[in-house]
């Protein structure tokens, strides 16, 4: 008898009925899987998809809730991190495992087998749990959205100085956009105590099929800084009923291409730089998840340029970026990724087109020719 290695064709489909194999053995089972491999799951699961809880990597108030049907499948969301598809895709997250290490603990606590052996769930050091605030009915969600937009001006209202005055501080000359607008004094609310009242960038996050979903704030001062507070950047509730991912603050009107950015700023940024309509996901999660409309056939996406971290070793902009162009590729849609060239400097989390506008203007960026060159060659190759 004479052994072989496994050739990759065997390898695959080795592995293709390991994983049927668990998620046959895993329906059903979610709930003991999920408890036992992931205890830092334990307040959402006694929750069983009725009330939101803490998110388990980090932290917050009530941001993160798995499904009804939890038991079935294993699906979770956080409104931050996104949407779970699976109790695979739970435990990866979570827990900081492989896809292979995810499988073969899902294995070894299913039958018993000690030969599946597991890395141990990554310990994560969550800020303390804030006291949970009472939860919001869809109505009082849509009433405090309806409010804000009765107060807001577009960004040329005399009043929106502090805006105009912000965009310039970043470098940027204020764009017309319906979606983006000023509110003259916007509460600011650490959990569910308001703490004041401050300018704010107010831009309308819409769904992938159009329909507003929420808001968006960056608080200010007068002076057109941002405001000190906790957290300069937040979104509104929104109505449960509602799905934000696959949508994006749309910026202007798109066109047969179309680029897509994380913040406001880098999008304005991305823009002036390319002379293309550019959209802002809001954050990395979203952009993956960024569905673009139909006329759309070819994404341009505008990475940010993270430093690397342990969920994320790529950094979390390039992990997401790449994801979209993958996911756009097999929707039938041109994409490219471009990265801003150069080290993140000291001190900062990451470099973006908008630290490229300023830096280089309008030269540090490609011409729409040499992006579409690139997008062929790495298809279809050199010859291209």
């Amino acid at each position: 008898m004479q052994f072989r290695e496994r050739t990759d064709a065997e390898w695959k489909e080795y592995w293709t009925q390991y994983w049927n194999k668990a998620r046959e053995l895993a329906g059903g089972r979610w709930d003991s899987i999920l408890r036992t491999l992931a205890p830092s799951l334990t307040d959402a699961l006694n929750q069983e998809g009725k009330r939101h809880v803490p998110c388990p990597v980090h932290g917050g108030t009530d941001g993160f809730r798995v499904f009804k049907n939890y038991h079935e499948s294993g699906r979770a969301i956080c409104n931050t991190c996104g949407h779970f598809h699976d109790g695979f895709s739970v435990l990866e997250w979570v827990n900081c495992w492989t896809a292979r290490q995810t499988v073969e603990a899902v294995m070894a606590f299913l039958t018993g087998d000690s030969s599946h052996r597991f890395a141990e769930p990554v310990q994560r050091q969550l800020p303390p749990k804030k006291e949970a605030k009472p939860t919001r009915s869809n109505d009082e969600k849509r009433e405090s959205l309806n409010k804000t937009m009765q107060r807001v001006v577009p960004m040329s209202h005399p009043s929106a100085e502090p805006l105009r005055l912000y965009l310039a501080r970043r470098g940027l000359a204020p764009l017309k956009s319906p979606s983006v607008m000023f509110h003259p004094r916007l509460a600011y609310s650490d959990g569910d105590r308001i703490t004041g009242f401050h300018p704010a960038m107010v831009a309308v996050v819409q769904s992938a099929t159009g329909a507003p979903v929420t808001l968006h704030r960056t608080y200010l001062d007068e002076a057109g800084c941002k405001a000190d507070v906790a957290e300069a950047k937040k979104l509104m509730a929104y109505s449960d009923d509602l799905k934000i991912l696959g949508g994006a603050i749309r910026l202007m009107k798109p066109g047969k291409v179309l680029g897509v950015a994380e913040g406001i700023e880098t999008a304005y940024a991305a823009s002036e730089g390319m002379g293309i309509p550019v959209w802002a996901t809001v954050n990395a999660t979203m952009m993956e998840h960024f569905v673009p409309p139909d006329e759309v056939e070819l994404i341009i996406v505008f990475s940010d340029k993270d430093r690397p971290s342990p969920r994320h070793p790529r950094g979390h902009g390039q992990e997401a970026s790449r994801a979209l162009v993958g996911r756009m590729w097999a929707m039938n849609k041109k994409a490219m990724a471009i990265t801003p060239k150069g080290e993140i400097p000291e001190g900062q989390k990451s470099l973006d087109w908008l630290d490229v506008l300023n830096r280089d203007g309008a030269k540090g960026f490609p011409s729409f020719e040499a992006v579409r060159r690139a997008m062929l060659e790495q298809v279809f190759g050199k010859a291209a």
